[in-house]
């Protein structure tokens, strides 16, 4: 399923689990937030644990937008969309990586954003909606995540797409990736993610993970993921096999590496990133700080430090 070959990608991350408004460091791939409103210092940006972002792609003279996952609070991606001054209610097509409430938290807010939906697609794998889903520490001891439902899409007037495989949106210039299969030897999953199926307890591979893929004239696909639970090796696999492109830009979202469940393979995932050899690695929300302190150690030249608030722009 070849990619239709945009001129330019920009990513504005709405949420992430960051923030720092001294950075200074802007370029022509980076773009951080203004603390300046009026000439004034008060335009605050929000971090949470959670990811959202607006993306958009530039090919022949014409822009569309997408909104990719949709941050953890009601509000807290919304609220940041509208400081930055990013326009959702141009959006083409809502793509949701999977179905956790760091995920999924603000969809309704943005949702009113829109305004008009219909004819806008809605696209997520079908087990985003999978009921009774937790993380066990033990048998008395589990955590349940809070119920994305299908009539929560479908009562806005989205367009659902359900699908495990591949899906072009935009006139192919972006593909859904659908299900990620799992072929590396160390992305396991997360040990602790369980749900509930015709009343018995299975562990939850939380097959839902997905993430996009675009491909920027002469530099190669852009990935982008939610948390990437599938493994972000895995994911990036998929997306090379799926548009059958041999070269990376560059790979951004959540590698989930965070904590002693996963911190064990930082090094074999970060050894098998450098193989790849992307442009630009761009580890966003649930990558956790060992992970993300790790991959710029061992990947200066292609590291940036992602924040609420910040503008991508990955040109040909």
């Amino acid at each position: 399923m070849k990619l239709v070959e945009v001129d330019k990608v920009e990513i504005l991350t709405l949420q992430d689990n960051y923030i720092d408004i001294t950075a200074m460091d802007n370029s022509a791939v980076i773009q951080r937030a203004s603390p300046i409103k009026d000439m004034q210092l008060k335009n605050s940006i929000l971090a949470e644990h959670g990811f959202s972002a607006l993306v958009t792609v530039h090919a022949d003279g014409k822009a569309s937008s997408l909104l990719f996952d949709f941050g953890f609070s009601e509000d807290g991606a919304a609220r940041n969309a509208e400081m930055l001054g990013a326009n959702i209610g141009s959006v083409k097509a809502m793509v949701l990586s999977h179905g956790h409430p760091d995920h999924t938290g603000g969809f309704r807010e943005f949702s009113s954003l829109i305004g008009d939906r219909r004819g806008i697609e809605f696209v997520c794998h079908p087990e985003v909606f999978m009921k009774l889903r937790y993380l066990k520490f033990g048998e008395e001891f589990k955590v349940y995540f809070s119920e994305f439902s299908k009539d929560t899409v479908l009562t806005e007037g989205f367009l659902l797409r359900e699908t495990a495989d591949p899906y072009p949106l935009m006139g192919g210039q972006v593909m859904f990736l659908g299900e990620i299969p799992r072929l590396t030897d160390f992305e396991k999953g997360f040990p602790i993610a369980h749900r509930m199926e015709e009343g018995k307890e299975k562990w939850d591979s939380i097959e839902d993970d997905s993430g996009i893929a675009m491909y920027v004239k002469d530099r190669g696909l852009v990935i982008l993921t939610g948390c990437a639970h599938a493994g972000i090796i895995n994911t990036i696999r998929h997306a090379m096999t799926t548009t059958g492109a041999d070269k990376v830009c560059a790979v951004v979202g959540g590698f989930h590496l965070s904590g002693p469940f996963f911190e064990p393979i930082i090094e074999r995932t970060t050894g098998e990133l450098k193989a790849i050899d992307p442009l630009y690695v761009v580890p966003t929300h649930c990558t956790g700080r060992k992970a993300v302190l790790h991959i710029e150690r061992e990947m200066p030249g292609k590291f940036i430090l992602n924040m609420s608030g910040t503008k991508l722009t990955f040109s040909a």
